[in-house]
């Protein structure tokens, strides 16, 4: 078979990074041409994404592409809820606004005068969080009500890197599917939230299905860069729904954790999952690809390690992620927790610090060493991740003896093992690709060149090489699971 090539592009929270997908022989190979940072710029008070530069960094990927040979599309996945905002000319604003920047701290009281907090639960299943859409743009019509009258449309970030290289303006459903604007049942934007909130409807996209294409590369950037005219697709744009599509299952009844800057955790159905249980738990309901629900748990995860890291850089201690695994695993184990979704945690800065301060408030005792902090973040995280899945059992009346666990979390050994250890089940980890295989899966499939989901995951499988982890030592981690519920 010819080699068919695609091009992801693939944005996380702290980097991005083009991937070239090449479909030979029935298996999928990846190989990375280009990586960039992807830096939060702090301007006076407001934190902001680099939406300029971004775009710069995926005009050099697609340079770095001619030399492969013919590239048959492009898609762009990034992370949910935050979006551009265009004027009634089609240009952007201003740039996006960080999900960490401060401007929804404490915004949900207001926001559940205008609607009811289960009323809005109800419509959009969505776990309540104060980074999603909603409640940014309730912040923006509140604090700065002169910009709110100027759009136009709002593009959620794959969107609105889409629109730029095709001039499309549409929403993509799974990237729709965050907003806490979106109803998971009919499948279209919720009138009544956006009326209850004060929006206005008619700043919003149509919406598209996943794997929509949607039109060439626009003739000024072909001339600029000089590539030949390809489609650009509409792939599921959120990453989580990407690295769904990649989960290496034959069976319809699985558990995923994907693992990343965020921890996601949850399971694919056929229909939402909106009743009492799943509002107590605060679980989360999304769109993914083929239209199946995606009931997860959104949980801070790698950020925690990331962020901690960027700390004892800066106090001129540099380590790498296996050098910190290394000093966690000669630590002590069990001496104290944090829970990992405490607001504490939320914004940039002296990580370490706070979580001295909260084990020391929760437990009269502090990891004073490089190692304890690091044995901590990740205990905590394994420990998140049971709560999580006990909580998802619970609301689908479903038992779940594995966990395929796939992203970049599952190059710490350690953390796998952990997960393996509190969760009582085996995991299966990988692909670390997780995302890129997904949107190059969704690619190939919106190009005739794979069937479906389910053939893609069979490939997927057949590609890439998958890690077990059995469980060890679980009483003694039921038993300090017990410690750990003191801080839920």
């Amino acid at each position: 078979m010819c080699d068919y090539k695609v091009l992801a592009i693939d944005f996380g929270a702290s980097s991005g990074r083009a991937i070239i997908g090449n479909f030979k022989n029935g298996k999928i190979e990846i190989e990375e041409i280009h990586r960039f940072s992807n830096d939060p710029v702090k301007l006076n008070d407001t934190l902001y994404w680099d939406f300029l530069r971004l775009f710069f960094e995926i005009k050099q990927s697609l340079i770095k592409s001619k030399k492969y040979g013919k590239i048959e599309s492009m898609g762009i996945d990034t992370w949910g809820v935050d979006f551009g905002i265009l004027d009634k000319f089609g240009n952007l604003i201003e740039n996006p606004i960080h999900y960490r920047d401060e401007r929804t701290d404490n915004i949900l009281k207001d926001v559940f005068e205008k609607i009811d907090k289960d009323e809005l639960y109800n419509k959009t299943g969505n776990q309540i969080m104060n980074i999603n859409t909603a409640f940014q743009l309730f912040a923006l019509k509140n604090k700065r009500p002169d910009l709110f009258e100027r759009i136009n449309k709002i593009l959620l970030m794959p969107d609105l890197f889409n629109y730029f290289f095709t001039g499309e303006k549409v929403s993509e459903l799974s990237i729709a599917s965050t907003t806490q604007l979106f109803n998971q049942k009919d499948k279209k934007w919720d009138k009544d939230v956006i009326e209850k909130l004060g929006l206005k409807e008619d700043i919003f996209a149509n919406v598209v299905a996943s794997g929509t294409t949607l039109a060439p590369i626009k003739d000024d950037i072909v001339k600029e860069l000089d590539i030949h005219k390809f489609n650009i697709i509409s792939i599921a744009g959120h990453d989580t729904q990407s690295a769904v599509v990649s989960v290496p299952t034959e069976d319809d009844d699985f558990v995923f954790l994907s693992c990343g800057t965020w921890s996601l955790m949850g399971t694919e159905l056929n229909e939402p999952i909106i009743n009492e249980k799943s509002i107590k738990y605060n679980i989360t309901n999304e769109i993914g690809y083929e239209e199946k629900t995606t009931f997860l748990k959104n949980i801070i995860g790698l950020w925690l390690i990331q962020e901690s890291k960027r700390q004892w850089a800066k106090e001129g201690q540099e380590y790498s992620f296996s050098e910190l695994e290394s000093l966690a695993n000669k630590s002590e184990g069990f001496k104290c927790f944090i829970n990992p979704d405490d607001e504490i945690f939320v914004h940039p800065g002296n990580i370490p610090s706070r979580i001295k301060q909260y084990c020391n408030e929760k437990f009269g005792v502090e990891p004073k060493e490089i190692g304890e902090i690091v044995r901590v973040i990740n205990e905590s995280l394994a420990f998140k991740y049971k709560n999580a899945l006990e909580e998802i059992e619970d609301c689908t009346g479903k038992k779940y003896n594995s966990i395929y666990m796939i992203g970049g979390g599952v190059q710490s050994n350690l953390l796998c093992q952990m997960t393996a250890n509190a969760c009582n089940c085996t995991v299966y980890a990988g692909p670390i690709e997780a995302t890129v295989l997904g949107n190059i899966a969704i690619q190939l499939i919106a190009n005739g060149k794979i069937k479906n989901m389910k053939e893609a995951r069979k490939i997927i499988k057949n590609s890439f090489d998958i890690k077990v982890y059995k469980p060890e030592n679980t009483e003694e981690w039921n038993k300090n699971y017990i410690n750990f519920k003191k801080v839920l």
